[in-house]
């Protein structure tokens, strides 16, 4: 046994010796007589009654070894009874699973043998005892809510991966997932459970039944009669799928559900417990009794004003005392049963006169108990803490969760104990995270929130869109009542779970401090160290789902630590000097990025692999931010991955359990509740091979270059004098205020990092409870609609819609209480500012990384990533409960967002493909609505026309379909009967359906048009390159389009019957939405800047014109033709081809021939009605079709025609009249014009028209007389042929020679 503190405490031994040679030195002032009534009112003899107390013995603390020892052993049972087998029951003690011959298929086992994980499709596993006579219980810890089946089952069981307990004849189990029982058969019993629960396996060997029970409530026998008799004895066993996990509590420690009756199946470690409670009371009799030593008598008092004065007869009291507890102290079951029910018990008075005891008796603690015994002690007891938080069931004033919050906060008061625990248990793989996060209940009644809310509420006025209207109009007086009502249960709700957040928020402050400097590091670095290590397993861990973090866990996590960081900001920053930057002017210095100091672990950098911008920007680190690269470093990253050691990578481990791989044997912290690390990987195929060939997957290295993540200190991290610290290489862009402290920076850029890894994704899913609510308002509504219509003559009908109206209205009882919860933990209007201060940090961070120059490709991508998530999060989750414009500075904000998409979509810089695509979605989707497409008109002029000269590219080599969707977006609502939003052809096929998929309304944005008309009239190289790409892809994905249908239409008319495959349907739709999208820009480039086709004088007008008049007419053509494949694959009206209709496509090229033959100048018109009636394939019914069937007639009238003798019955054709809602009558009048005129010229046409002979037509397409000739070989053709040919090639179509330039060709006279 050590001495510690430099002398300050003794140790047992000390105190022994100066009890026993120095007596009157240790009592110090106290006399023989006060210090014998002293020690017999610390330490009463049970067997002594009142009377006999003036004659017992004087006692002194030389006898008071041998007394304690006497009173100790008092009440202890004989040796020889002690460890006799209790009868009922054969196996070892303690009781485990067993990890040797009892488990099938492949799981995890924690290091106590009590926690498993799944890691096949169906593993199951049973204990080391059974048991044949007596009542018998034991505990499951439900970890994850999957599917499991829990129970009972004796040796002759054989499982596999299909079939578990409950699957065999002598198995008998529940399965809380399904809510079933299973004996070979199945059937209805129980409860859900959910993560959080404890399900209690109860055995009755005397009545042969079975029951189980939910977090102390039974749930009823689930089997009687079961198999009993010679050679049948039950194990406990459980069958689990992949990646669900449990633990066991057999009796290790106290069963937290205890039955009357039943017996654990490990005996409670009686002797212990009982000399435990005796030394328990002795400390409390020693905590309430001061020495009066003037008045020489004994003074009672309140034990909570105790102090460690170091008052020598008390200290050597407590030595005594504690020369027996401590050791007792490191047993898990006492920890639990005794000391913490002890503690607790002192907070129950609530004040801090309390938490001040705790900390003087960790004091106490820490001099009296060896370092090993402390250690071991505050680590099961922090186990002990973070299982009875995790288990607790959740109750109206979440009474549980604040008691065991309350007293973890006063552990982590006591500064020692909280460095101990910051450097061996938090964090050690998350463990604390668990202390952060608050669980939604799953069944509403248990968790009190009837009593709570007693009044639910949901929306029912749904506008048009199918949407609930925030504040509608009509609302009743007894609806508006009902709301209230609801709002203040969500209030009262809310402020009781504020209480607890406010607890985990206290929690996050006392591990940030760092200002508790006097025993070593301040805590703030060490949880800093810790914090980065859980990222980085989190990060690199992404593809090993047991290995990670919950989402959920993360998501609160997330949001406390936001509020303590500010908190701990704006009080460092107010202490540091009046001009640094508060936390609402948080970011994160570019610095961090490439200095080297913040590991990043394998994240994807904006400009790519680090190693690679190490060697191409190691010139501008030198000038920009005075970085040196150690050339020998660059050689090391580079060469890495070929570099790797073998052996390291096989690293030969004795066991073939261990050996199976390192990602595989990485446990998850979540195993179990004991949350311990599982170091056992059970294997079916892998008990018996001895060394590994080679693991499964190679494991992965963290590159750091600098200094690993637990190695550093606070002079590394804040820096000291002349030294940046974190901030290492400012460049000359950044301010040299100071920001904040170092270490708080980091900290923030872990939380964006967080928000990244799963915060967001989360967020995400928990919506989906608002959306069952809308669901099922919207059903019952339908339900009651029904009742009301319902015939009094129909009374099953009227019976079966009363039982679903009343089905649909206790779901939406139960999901209104559950969304209160979620909107109160997850969506409340503080969790909104949280992810908008996110947002906020991102997007000044990307702001000043960006100033840097070729320094911000070091940026890690997640950031855009976070920028752009957070704000689709605040659009799309938080609402309708909190809106977006109550955001203070929301206007700003969201510019600054349009800037950093408008400027970063297009960043050659930026060379990641996925982070680009993210890119350009966001800008699509910012693009949509009006609010943040103003925020994009806002950005500087400049920005913008960069942005739309970007767009404007030509869609070759990048992904076009992107931008060609935002250009369309900024056209819908100008264009030709292009101002629907939902597509007008489904509303008349199906006017009931109110679930049709819906577009965002119309909202296009002249100031951008008018961008991209002066950017396209002023470049003409431009404008011509830009042209000629969209009508190359228009070319493409319509013959996509053409030969997908004709498969489609051959696989429809076959015979037998056969589906076809759903992807193909879906390609083909998205081919189709396609063209439409590029006719969509055609016709809006055609009507901002129609000379690119009619102003002949501009290069390649002509040939733009032609291009386009031929596709329009392919287009016409196959959509028109009468009984053709187009018309047969609409009818077939396909699933998946709902968006394929003659309306979308017809429109939009009916949108371009208006404009270049009605809207134009005169010379425009003439040009665009000789283009279009020269090429070949003009027919002139394609044009008369888009009015309906002989269009022509109703504009003049045809002599009548004899009736035929049976009509067959009308076929509907397409006509734009018959889609009065979408196109006006101004639109209408403006196709009949167009028609009139174009049957007039094309009666001129064929009239002017000399036979040519076929001699004279062009080679190429046998279309156009020869019109060009080619230098230098002479060959011929059309111009339009060799003009479209030369915008894509330049050598000749005959003989592949280099052509140098096309003179015009006229034939010679005849001689």
């Amino acid at each position: 046994m050590s001495s510690k503190g430099g002398g300050t405490a003794l140790t047992r031994r000390n105190y022994r010796l100066a009890s026993d040679t120095d007596k009157p030195k240790a009592t110090g002032i106290v006399n023989e007589k006060l210090l014998s009534d002293y020690l017999h009112h610390v330490f009463p003899s049970t067997k002594q009654g009142p009377a006999l107390a003036s004659l017992r013995k004087p006692l002194g603390f030389q006898d008071l070894g041998a007394h304690l020892e006497r009173l100790l052993s008092e009440g202890e049972p004989a040796e020889d009874t002690r460890d006799q087998p209790v009868e009922g029951r054969l196996g070892p003690q303690p009781v485990v699973l067993d990890h040797t011959s009892g488990f099938e298929g492949l799981l995890f086992v924690d290091d106590d043998l009590l926690g498993v994980i799944g890691h096949s499709n169906f593993s199951s596993i049973r204990a080391t005892t059974c048991v044949y006579k007596g009542k018998w219980a034991y505990e499951v810890l439900i970890s994850s809510q999957g599917l499991m089946q829990i129970g009972w089952c004796t040796l002759n069981c054989r499982f596999n991966q299909e079939e578990g307990v409950g699957d065999t004849p002598d198995s008998y189990a529940y399965d809380g997932n399904r809510v079933r029982k299973w004996n070979v058969t199945t059937t209805n019993y129980g409860k859900s459970w959910a993560a959080g629960d404890i399900v209690s396996c109860l055995i009755d060997l005397d009545e042969a039944t079975i029951t189980f029970c939910l977090n102390g409530q039974s749930l009823g026998t689930a089997f009687s009669n079961i198999k009993m008799g010679p050679g049948v004895a039950y194990f406990p066993a459980i069958s689990l799928s992949f990646k669900e996990s449990v633990a066991f509590n057999f009796g290790s420690r106290p069963l937290r559900y205890p039955v009357d009756g039943y017996i654990p199946l490990q005996n409670p470690p009686t002797t212990d417990l009982m000399k435990a409670h005796k030394l328990l009371g002795y400390i409390k009799n020693v905590l309430s009794t001061s020495i009066d030593a003037q008045e020489e008598r004994l003074v009672e008092k309140d034990c909570s004003v105790w102090r460690l004065h170091g008052e020598p007869t008390v200290l050597v009291t407590m030595a005594h005392i504690f020369n027996h507890f401590a050791p007792l102290m490191c047993k898990v079951y006492l920890v639990e049963d005794v000391l913490m029910n002890f503690l607790l018990g002192i907070l129950e008075g609530g004040g801090s006169v309390e938490h001040q005891l705790i900390q003087q008796l960790l004091d106490l603690f820490w001099l009296l108990m060896e370092d090993y015994e402390v250690n071991e002690c505050l680590k099961q007891l922090m186990m002990s803490l973070l299982r009875a938080y995790r288990f607790s069931p959740i109750i109206p004033d979440l009474g549980f969760q604040i008691h065991y919050l309350r007293l973890t906060t006063a552990i982590l008061h006591h500064e020692k104990s909280r460095k101990y625990l910051l450097n061996n248990f938090t964090f050690d793989v998350l463990r604390s995270v668990v202390f952060f996060y608050i669980k939604t209940p799953l069944r509403v009644k248990e968790a009190g929130l009837e009593e709570l809310i007693p009044t639910t509420w949901w929306p029912t006025h749904f506008d048009k869109e199918g949407k609930d209207e925030r504040e509608p109009k009509d609302e009743s007086a007894d609806e508006r009542l009902r709301r209230r009502a609801y709002e203040r249960g969500c209030q009262r709700l809310k402020k009781r779970i504020e209480v607890v957040e406010e607890l985990q928020v206290q929690i996050l402050k006392l591990l940030l401090n760092n200002k508790d400097k006097t025993t070593g590091e301040a805590s703030r670095y060490i949880f800093l160290n810790k914090f980065r290590k859980f990222l980085q397993e989190n990060a690199s861990n992404r593809g090993h789902p047991t290995a990670l973090c919950p989402p959920e866990y993360m998501v609160c996590f997330l949001h406390r630590l936001i509020t303590a960081v500010r908190a701990s900001w704006d009080d460092g920053s107010s202490r540091k000097s009046p001009s640094s930057i508060s936390s609402e002017g948080a970011y994160v210095p570019p610095q961090l990025f490439y200095n080297g100091k913040v590991d990043y672990f394998d994240l994807q950098r904006l400009g790519g692999l680090l190693s690679h911008l190490k060697k191409t920007l190691k010139d501008d680190l030198a000038s920009k931010a005075n970085i040196i690269i150690d050339p020998a470093e660059i050689q090391a990253t580079s060469m890495d991955d070929l570099d790797e050691d073998e052996e390291s990578g096989a690293a030969q481990r004795p066991f073939g359990a261990a050996a199976m791989g390192g990602a595989l044997a990485r446990p998850s912290w979540l195993s179990s509740p004991t949350l311990g690390r599982a170091n056992r990987f059970l294997s079916t195929a892998a008990v018996s091979l001895m060394t590994p060939r080679r693991p499964l997957t190679q494991p992965e290295k963290v590159k750091i270059r600098t200094l690993a993540v637990e190695q550093r200190t606070e002079e590394d991290i804040e820096g000291s004098h002349g030294n940046d610290g974190l901030l290492l290489g400012r460049p000359l862009e950044e301010p040299e205020q100071p920001i904040a402290d170092k270490s708080l920076l980091e900290i923030v850029d872990g939380i964006v990092m967080m928000y990244n890894l799963s915060v967001h994704q989360q967020l995400g899913k928990m919506v989906v409870v608002s959306d069952d609510v809308h669901e099922y308002a919207v059903a019952l509504k339908d339900t009651e609609e029904k009742i009301a219509r319902c015939p009094a003559k129909r009374p099953d009908i009227l019976d079966e819609l009363q039982k679903s109206q009343k089905v649909f209205a206790e779901k939406l009882n139960h999901l209104c209480r559950r969304l209160a919860w979620i909107n109160a933990t997850i969506y409340s209007k503080e969790k909104m500012l949280d992810v908008y201060w996110l947002l906020c940090v991102c997007i000044r961070t990307i702001e000043h990384a960006d100033n840097t120059g070729s320094l911000f490709a070091f940026s890690p991508e997640f950031y855009l990533s976070v920028a752009m998530n957070a704000y689709s999060a605040l659009k799309n989750y938080f609402s309708p409960a909190n809106s977006m414009e109550e955001l203070p500075g929301y206007e700003e904000t969201l510019t600054q967002l349009a800037a950093i998409l408008a400027k970063h979509f297009a960043d050659p810089r930026i060379v990641g493909t996925d982070i680009k695509d993210s890119l350009m979605q966001a800008l699509a989707s910012y693009v949509c609505y009006p609010q943040s497409l103003r925020a994009v008109e806002r950005i500087p002029e400049e920005q913008r026309v960069a942005m739309m000269r970007n767009l404007l590219a030509p869609y070759e080599q990048r992904p076009w379909a992107q931008t060609n969707w935002i250009l369309v977006r900024l056209w819908r609502g100008c264009g030709f009967g292009y101002r629907y939003t939902r597509l007008p052809h489904l509303l008349k096929t199906k006017p009931e359906d109110a679930n049709l998929p819906s577009l965002q309304k119309p909202c296009p944005s002249l100031l951008l048009q008018r961008h991209m008309a002066e950017l396209l009239s002023v470049d003409k190289d431009m404008a011509a390159s830009f042209l000629n790409s969209v009508l190359n892809q228009l070319n493409w994905a319509f013959s996509e389009f053409i030969g997908m249908i004709q498969e489609i239409q051959q696989a429809a008319e076959r015979p037998e019957r056969n589906f076809v495959d759903t992807r193909q349907l879906k390609v083909c739709a998205t081919c189709f939405d396609l063209s439409v999208s590029l006719l969509r820009v055609l016709e809006m480039t055609v009507t901002l800047v129609p000379e690119i086709f009619l102003d002949w004088s501009r290069p390649s007008a002509e040939l733009l014109l032609r291009r386009l008049a031929q596709l329009l007419n392919q287009v016409l053509n196959r959509v028109t033709a009468e009984k053709n494949l187009f018309d047969r694959v609409v009818n077939l009206r396909l699933p998946g081809l709902e968006s394929v209709d003659h309306y979308p496509i017809l429109v939009a090229v009916t949108g371009i021939l208006v404009r270049i033959l009605v809207d134009g100048d005169r010379q425009g018109i003439s040009r665009a009605s000789s283009v279009l009636l020269s090429d070949p394939c003009f027919q002139l019914h394609s044009i008369q079709h888009l009015l309906g069937e002989g269009g022509g007639g109703l504009l003049r009238p045809r002599p009548p025609l004899p009736p035929p003798p049976s009509p067959p019955p009308p076929r509907k054709h397409f006509s734009l009249h018959a889609y009065t809602d979408y196109i006006s009558e101004e639109e209408k009048q403006k196709v009949e014009l167009m028609l009139t005129f174009l049957t007039e010229e094309s009666k001129q046409a064929a009239a002017s028209t000399a036979p040519t002979s076929e001699e004279d037509l062009c080679p190429i397409c046998y279309a156009h007389s020869i019109s060009a000739v080619f230098k230098p070989c002479s060959h011929k053709s059309c111009k339009a042929c060799i003009n479209q040919h030369l915008m894509n090639n330049k050598d000749c179509f005959f003989c592949k020679a280099t052509i140098t330039g096309v003179e015009d060709y006229s034939k010679p006279a005849a001689s």
